[in-house]
């Protein structure tokens, strides 16, 4: 059966399930929402271009909440057959009358339901067998093993092609659903000199197989990366200019998503608590989100609660301009939801005209970030400490590796003091921005 045919006939199969727990559940509570997901895909991995594992999936879950007299009671099922889907509404409604009254709990309101879901691009499957899909995998990882001889072993390669079909309806008399793919390709390896191991790894990610990268330049780049981490140094305690790479600035920014959702604010847990509409970041940073992104990761019509998503500037000019809400984060602080439920939508930061050499030139001598370890990071006081590795740059070009040092500073002040953004865009992120250039971080070392 044709893919087209088989999602067709399973969103119709994930609807009618949706529409049955709705009548059920509104009929004895006072709202409710429904919310299913289907994921069906191939995913396999090689080592020396042998197959090490192939798996078909195919998952997927009924999930129902009823509100009854300020009460909250949920319940979820993997069998969609109508017996099923009915003793799933009634166990959601036996739990909810043991559950502690909630005046802020309750369906999303009427008027930021997405009753239109607009047709984001986002659903571009592939007729994909278990023999290509090995091809594609072994293909990368044989690029990288072939780069260089220090190149002497392999975690592999792998390749995955899923679709997904989600549907949401509640008793507000919303019932959307769309369909998605996500195809990606890996390698990563592991490289040897005098005694002494490194491993890395590369990867491309799409919504549709033209636009991954090929597996050769996935290996090579894989290779590249390992390689370039080979005898790392150690460096003496300081303090010094650090950029982040872009893969680990996205990082960054996500710290910010935490300190500015709902939940935080509303418990009172967050450093950023009196920040709304004061300056957090510098004048000339501004950060979009575009949930309507065609083809985009991070792209959807709506929330896990179905509020419509939309285009919003979240920094402004440097300023905080709203925090990310939920519904009930929302009527917590006497807000609407800003249809965060489920988290961010595309984050665009933009850079300011410097590659990746143009931010080396310009911090001179420093350090850059690469990968980052530990969870050395405080929502409460913006205090940073984390394990890193890196490289260490004089005179604006890169000298050696470095590894086992740790990064220090507030969030508060990273962010303010933030000099410049790199034009080389993550956009494999939720997050996508370039790397990020610190005036100066507390590093440890040896």
């Amino acid at each position: 059966m044709k893919v087209n045919t088989q999602v067709a006939q399973q969103r119709q199969v994930l609807e009618q399930a949706v529409s049955q727990a709705l009548e059920l559940a509104s009929a004895q509570s006072d709202g409710a929402e429904v919310a299913v997901s289907k994921t069906t895909g191939i995913s396999v991995s090689t080592r020396y271009g042998e197959v090490e594992n192939v798996e078909f999936n195919s998952d997927g879950a009924l999930g129902i909440t009823v509100y009854h007299q300020n009460r909250k009671g949920s319940a979820s099922t993997t069998d969609l057959s109508p017996d099923a889907v009915a003793r799933t509404v009634q166990a959601a409604l036996d739990i909810a009358r043991y559950t502690s009254p909630d005046p802020f709990a309750g369906v999303a309101d009427k008027e930021l339901l997405a009753y239109d879901a607009p047709d984001l691009d986002l659903f571009h499957p592939t007729e994909m067998d278990a023999d290509r899909a090995i091809e594609l995998a072994a293909r990368a990882e044989n690029a990288s093993l072939n780069v260089d001889k220090r190149i002497n072993n392999t975690e592999g390669g792998s390749f995955n092609s899923h679709y997904g079909i989600k549907v949401f309806g509640n008793s507000n008399g919303m019932l959307q659903s769309y369909c998605s793919t996500r195809h990606s390709l890996s390698s990563c390896v592991i490289a040897e000199v005098n005694g002494e191991m490194e491993r890395d790894y590369a990867y491309t990610i799409g919504r549709a197989m033209e636009d991954l990268d090929s597996p050769e330049s996935v290996g090579i780049e894989c290779a590249r990366r390992t390689l370039a981490r080979l005898s790392p140094r150690k460096l003496s305690t300081m303090k010094a200019p650090v950029i982040f790479a872009a893969e680990a600035a996205t990082g960054l920014f996500g710290h910010l998503v935490g300190a500015i959702a709902g939940g935080s604010v509303y418990r009172k847990s967050t450093f950023l608590l009196d920040s709304l509409g004061k300056q957090i970041l510098p004048e000339w940073l501004t950060i979009e989100e575009h949930p309507h992104l065609l083809k985009g990761l991070a792209s959807t019509p709506f929330d896990s609660e179905g509020v419509r998503t939309e285009r919003r500037d979240i920094i402004k000019d440097g300023v905080l301009q709203q925090w990310l809400l939920t519904n009930y984060s929302a009527r917590k602080l006497g807000l609407k939801s800003t249809g965060h439920a489920g988290g961010i939508h595309n984050w665009r930061i933009e850079g300011r005209g410097l590659d990746f050499a143009g931010m080396l030139k310009e911090m001179g001598t420093g350090l850059v970030v690469t990968e980052l370890m530990g969870q050395g990071v405080s929502g409460i006081t913006g205090d940073y400490s984390r394990g890193a590795s890196g490289f260490w740059v004089e005179n604006g070009e890169i000298q050696y590796p470095v590894s086992e040092i740790t990064i220090a500073g507030n969030l508060k002040d990273m962010w303010r003091e933030m000099v410049t953004i790199g034009s080389d865009i993550e956009k494999r992120s939720n997050i996508q921005c370039g790397s990020v250039l610190l005036p100066e971080m507390k590093i440890a070392g040896q």
